[in-house]
């Protein structure tokens, strides 16, 4: 598959902005199954610098400065993708490593790979362990149970037991908060079912990118009215990082993509930075639009 994604990114202030300085996470990045054939950033008014880097995770960034007095701000970033499907029936039927097998072998990591995961054990900054996320998934990741087969089935728990409702959370809201009221967004599943899998001892990531969606039949794509998605990981050997995303209940294959990954969304923030003399009241508006080349 191939895949254009084109996001813009507004800033609307109310009073002049005199320097602002930004880094985004708005590129593509290539993964075992997916390649990045071309991109493209425009920004409005002009950068007097820009710079594109990697960050501690190897995500694609690009840092930006801009000098001049401006009241709007635009950010346009167009990439092309070419993704391969993966055969996930062959993973799920060949990997028989149990949920005790990881935490056992975390415990005395042999290989690179084991030691790097290690670190997504831990707390994060919008993630915290705990013994009510802990209690929660428990059950799902016995000993005795496969990995994939115990992640598929905490996959279809939360999409089952939670309300897509994008009125009841906000960036800010703790995930007990969400565990309670069985309700939220993309980015809300995917950190409860991070912070409950780092509860039973299962390393796990928080994956953002975009997710190709279709008009309902004899009607038109609307332009714009795709947006940015969450899912998570998990670490399995042998497979490496195996994706699953607990808003749509699949593992995620040649219609998600990927263009960060990190502890949790602080570390993937699309935009963020600062601006200085100005600004006032402000108004964000994102358009992202996802079109299916071939």
């Amino acid at each position: 598959m191939r895949y254009r994604v084109r996001h813009i990114t507004t800033y609307t202030y109310g009073a002049p902005v005199s320097l602002c300085y930004n880094m985004a996470h708005l590129l593509p990045r290539d993964t075992h199954n997916q390649r990045c054939l071309n991109q493209r950033v425009q920004i409005n008014p002009p950068p007097v610098y820009r710079n594109e880097g990697k960050d501690y995770f190897g995500n694609q960034t690009f840092y930006f400065s801009i000098q001049e007095a401006h009241k709007k701000l635009v950010i346009d970033v167009l990439s092309d993708f070419e993704i391969f499907p993966i055969d996930l029936t062959l993973w799920q039927q060949n990997n028989t490593t149990t949920c005790g097998q990881l935490r056992a072998n975390l415990k005395m990591p042999m290989t690179p790979q084991m030691r790097m995961a290690k670190e997504f054990l831990m707390d994060s900054s919008q993630i915290r362990r705990s013994e009510e996320l802990k209690a929660y998934a428990q059950s799902t990741f016995s000993d005795d149970k496969p990995l994939i087969k115990a992640a598929l089935e905490f996959t279809h728990k939360i999409f089952t037991e939670f309300k897509f409702d994008p009125s009841t959370t906000t960036v800010a809201t703790p995930l007990e908060q969400v565990l309670k009221q069985r309700s939220g967004v993309c980015q809300d599943f995917a950190h409860l079912a991070i912070g409950c899998l780092r509860s039973v001892g299962i390393p796990a990531r928080y994956m953002s990118g975009y997710l190709e969606t279709l008009p309902p039949p004899g009607q038109e794509k609307l332009v714009g009215a795709d947006a940015s998605h969450a899912w998570f990981s998990i670490f399995v050997p042998e497979l490496g990082w195996v994706e699953f995303d607990p808003t749509n209940d699949v593992m995620p294959n040649d219609k998600h993509i990927v263009t960060a990954w990190g502890r949790d969304y602080a570390d993937v923030t699309p935009l963020q930075g600062v601006i200085f003399e100005g600004g006032g009241s402000q108004q964000l508006a994102v358009s992202v639009d996802v079109k299916r080349l071939l």
